[in-house]
């Protein structure tokens, strides 16, 4: 494999580029964009932003490229970028609208590419033409793919009028800012040419020697497993900015996204060729588990069933043939082994790691105490090859959340709070490591700090983390079997020392926070239960996915169903209830305990492992756009889990909803009733 890259012939493409076609303006206006696709040239004045109309802000990877859509993993993609885009209460464009338009470049607003680590969405976009993505910011890893795939992106709206006069603009224009990496990754047109002309010695890597300083404990995890540019991994210190290769201790993917990355290995690297130290890969089937049980018929003529198998297959091939081990569906019943983030959170994470995943909620395994990150397709089947991804050291937000929580309130209303705030919802936190600490943190569970953790990736940070303590310890003795002594070394020197730096602080105090809900449309849409204006009636409640299908979210599921059962109360007539578990592990330890039995006589519908209805293909998603669902996943996108209308909840507030028949907060003191807002 070395030998037949070395021997690849790498060159930089021109360092000017000519821009030719139309621009898309995606505008919160559907009548607009049905204008410009009809041929229309929007006229924009760059001189005086007031006077254009608004751009859509928060566009997500799901509105780029629907989960339905990702079923595709070639160039069939390019007929679908932007077909979930929600624009007031429409869905202007169709299959094939972008590539027949004749659009080479596409504008919005803040936070475009937030959500889900889907390369597919940069993909669709560059086989439908665009190769330049113009926004107010730009998401990482959404900003990272389009990198990797030669997408330029750039803030600058200025560019507007020089594609526009059909121009030549200077590579420069996009890669002003960036570090000397990203610059070349640009320059050589993507990742991978980047990679080989790395391994030809063609391209010049920064040396990091940065003196010593106090460093937060992700730093010190980053420093641990840096290259240091001699061939060696690991430098004394380093501080944000600093640019390099990270050695990987684990590299995992899906369904999703392991099929593409595969066809791009065997193509550009070769059919038979190896993949570097497959004992630290892991493939997981847990996406598209229950699909056939919801997909749609029309879809099911579009012949997406059948190419949702087709990744299935892929990617078992693929495994097969490298040695890679494949965590995958269960042979005598329906279901996954377990949910990737959940899995390796129970079974491999350690602290001090630093793990890659394909995808956005990867840092789920921060909650050990290591710098766990999404990471695009491109990163995944380079990683194959090289064993390392590419960093550029973030700033770190600490997060201190002092006293303690009240009885109903979860990790997930901590959560929801931090997504309300100014702050998050206006981006600043975008790229940086989120370090959670305080007294009420501390006091958290490993499965709690992991829902903290997890939807780092809704706040648009690089990762979540809290540093490993005793309950860490206590986590990888009793559910990993790991000696103790060994346990307690891993976690030693893993705190960050007291006057490190932080881009920025964020002080809580537990005792304001109450049970929260985020209301339709973006997880940043948060709001105290009680401050809801009228009672809101639920048709469906869905407990589960990788941020709340753990071990301890079914403990809040089984703590409120049992209390219902001894008031004589079960699941309301009106809702229907589904608890699905995050891992094999989850659903042997609610055997265990007997949940199964109050599940059932309480009449919710227990669901095997897979991430189902979360991403729109399994039993709890909605039907219809009236449709209210209260749910305790981490995202609530439009169109993301069907076109209902859904409310973000902890798994307590789901649970108690699901009983009462509308959303409430959930009252722990077994002789006083559910109590609504």
């Amino acid at each position: 494999m070395i030998n037949a890259l070395l021997d690849r012939k790498i060159e930089k493409p021109p360092d000017n580029v000519r821009l030719k076609g139309r621009i898309l303006f995606l505008t919160e206006d559907p009548e607009l964009i049905k204008r410009q696709l009809a041929g229309e040239d929007l006229p924009w004045d760059t001189k005086n932003p007031a006077n254009n109309p608004k751009l859509r802000d928060d566009i997500s990877t799901d509105e780029i490229t629907p989960a339905h859509i990702c079923f595709f993993f070639d160039e069939t993609l390019g007929e679908f970028p932007y077909t979930g885009l929600k624009c007031g209460n429409e869905l202007p464009i169709q299959r094939a609208d972008v590539k027949k338009g004749g659009f080479v470049a596409a504008v919005s607003g803040k936070r475009r590419g937030k959500g889900s680590s889907r390369e597919q969405s940069p993909y669709a976009e560059l086989c439908a033409g665009i190769r330049v993505v113009l926004a107010e910011n730009i998401e990482r890893i959404y900003k990272q793919n389009c990198q990797n795939l030669g997408v330029l992106t750039s803030t600058n709206f200025e560019l507007i009028d020089k594609i526009r006069g059909g121009e030549e603009i200077p590579l420069s224009e996009f890669t002003h800012g960036e570090d000397e990496i990203t610059r070349q990754i640009i320059e050589y047109g993507g990742l991978f040419n980047f990679n080989v002309a790395r391994m030809q010695k063609k391209v010049s890597l920064p040396v990091i020697d940065t003196k010593p300083r106090p460093m937060t404990v992700a730093e010190k995890i980053f420093a641990r497993h840096i290259s240091n540019g001699a061939g060696k991994v690991g430098v004394k210190s380093v501080k944000p900015g600093d640019t390099g290769f990270a050695y990987t201790d684990l590299r995992f993917s899906h369904e999703y996204v392991t099929p593409m990355a595969a066809i791009f290995f065997d193509q550009l690297v070769g059919r038979d060729a190896p993949v570097n130290d497959p004992a630290s890969v892991l493939f997981f089937r847990d996406h598209l588990t229950f699909l056939d049980e919801t997909i749609s018929e029309q879809k099911r003529k579009m012949g997406l069933l059948d190419l949702a198998t087709q990744l299935k297959l892929k990617q078992e091939d693929f495994a097969r043939q490298r040695g890679i081990r494949l965590h995958g569906e269960l042979k005598d019943r329906k279901g996954s082994e377990g949910i990737c983030h959940s899995v390796v959170l129970e079974s491999y994470a350690l602290p001090g790691q630093l793990i890659v995943g394909s995808d956005s909620h990867t840092p789920h395994s921060g909650a050990v105490g290591c710098v766990a990150f999404g990471i695009g397709t491109t990163d995944v089947f380079n990683s194959w090859i090289t064993h390392d991804v590419r960093v550029r050291v973030p700033e770190s937000v600490k997060v201190s959340i002092r006293g303690k929580m009240r009885r109903n309130v979860t990790g997930k209303d901590l959560i929801l709070t931090l997504l309300s705030m100014e702050y998050i919802k206006t981006g600043k936190a975008l790229a940086k490591v989120m370090e959670y600490s305080g007294e009420a943190i501390e006091a958290l569970s490993v499965d709690e700090r992991a829902t903290m953790t997890n939807m780092a990736a809704e706040i648009g940070g690089f990762t979540g983390i809290v540093a490993p303590d005793l309950k860490v310890v206590d986590f990888l003795v009793e559910r990993r079997g790991i000696d103790r002594k060994k346990a307690e070394a891993m976690t030693q020197g893993m705190t960050s020392d007291p006057d490190a730096e932080y881009a920025h602080v964020i002080e809580l105090d537990a005792a304001e926070i109450a049970p929260m809900v985020a209301t339709p449309g973006d997880p940043g849409n948060g709001k105290f239960i009680r401050d809801l204006n009228s009672p809101v009636p639920v048709e469906i409640a869905y407990g589960g996915t990788c941020t709340a299908g753990k071990n301890e979210d079914m403990d809040m599921y089984a703590l409120v169903l049992s209390n219902a059962l001894k008031q004589g109360k079960r699941v309301a007539d009106s809702v229907q209830f589904y608890i699905q578990f995050g891992s094999q592990e989850t659903r042997d330890y609610c055997i265990r305990k007997g949940y199964l039995e109050v599940f059932q006589k309480a009449g919710a519908h227990v669901i095997e492992p897979s991430c189902g209805a979360c991403i729109n293909a399994g039993p709890g998603v909605s039907t219809r756009p009236d449709q209210i669902v209260i749910s305790a996943q981490n995202r609530n996108f439009p169109g993301r889990s069907g076109p209902g209308q859904m409310y973000l909840a902890s798994p307590l507030t789901v649970a108690a909803s699901a009983v009462a028949g509308y959303i409430t907060e959930f009252e722990p003191s077994e002789d006083r009733q559910l109590v609504s807002a």
